[in-house]
């Protein structure tokens, strides 16, 4: 069995404040992906929670912004950064690790932001990312985790209605979340709860959401369907706390 944990840290050097490394001991992960860690390589040091896996870093051009990182027990068989594309690759969005039998994609996808300002950047940022997995798919299956800034359908988020127009629960973004679904992925928590309501991964920090539950599932592990009779287990820690998002997690055999 493999476990994979992914996990928005909203900022990794507050978040280690806050219990992230003696989540990430118990979690005990065969891969364990950040996103948004809001920091430049060398600017931590975790050499002691890391004893035992190997660290890949794809920090943003611009400081304390987006972000991510991945840690893994096996040593990939290669680790890309971004997708080759240079006007999607200074921020620090994606790291694509080469194992035997898949790829394993951890994903910061960009936010639209207020009045929607990103959105145009954002759909073509998706029809670039999906263009980057089809041709990975073509040589192994892949999966994609991480902070995909979609609650994809009504069941997804708590006020629905009037989120309606709202970044990541615009018709657009749940097309794209549909689109790359129906290339043969699968949204694997779905999988094995079609109709969980409640299970929630983002909440604001304002309002008391967290403590109302007025939450949104954004955070995902997307598998190829040729992984299917793999999945073994999906969950979502929303017990865990140290970020405004909670950690997800997926066990395949």
């Amino acid at each position: 069995m493999k476990k994979f944990i992914s996990w928005n840290v909203n900022g990794l050097r507050a978040c280690v404040q806050k219990g992230f490394c003696e989540y990430f001991k118990e979690a005990d992960a065969d891969v364990f992906c950040i996103q948004e860690t809001k920091l430049q390589k060398g600017q931590i040091d975790l050499s002691e929670m890391l004893d035992g896996y190997h660290d890949f870093w794809n920090c943003a051009e611009k400081k304390g912004y987006s972000g991510v990182a991945m840690f893994t027990k096996d040593e990939p068989i290669s680790v890309a950064y971004g997708m080759g594309i240079p006007e999607h690759d200074t921020e620090g969005r994606l790291i694509t690790a080469e194992f035997e039998d898949y790829y394993l994609i951890t994903c910061y996808t960009p936010n639209s932001q207020n009045e929607l300002r990103r959105l145009d950047y954002r759909i073509e940022w998706e029809k670039a990312l999906r263009g980057y997995i089809a041709g990975l798919e073509q040589k192994k299956p892949v999966m994609i985790c991480g902070d995909l800034n979609v609650a994809h359908n009504e069941i997804d988020l708590k006020n629905p209605k009037t989120n309606r127009r709202n970044a990541g629960f615009t018709d657009e973004e749940r097309a794209e979340m549909t689109n790359l679904l129906g290339m043969g992925y699968i949204d694997t928590y779905r999988h094995f709860y079609p109709d969980a309501e409640g299970e929630y991964s983002w909440w604001s920090y304002r309002f008391r959401a967290r403590e109302k539950n007025a939450g949104w599932r954004i955070d995902y592990f997307i598998a190829s369907k040729k992984l299917k009779n793999r999945l073994r287990s999906a969950a979502i820690h929303q017990e865990i706390f140290g970020s405004d998002h909670c950690p997800v997690e997926l066990v395949i055999e």
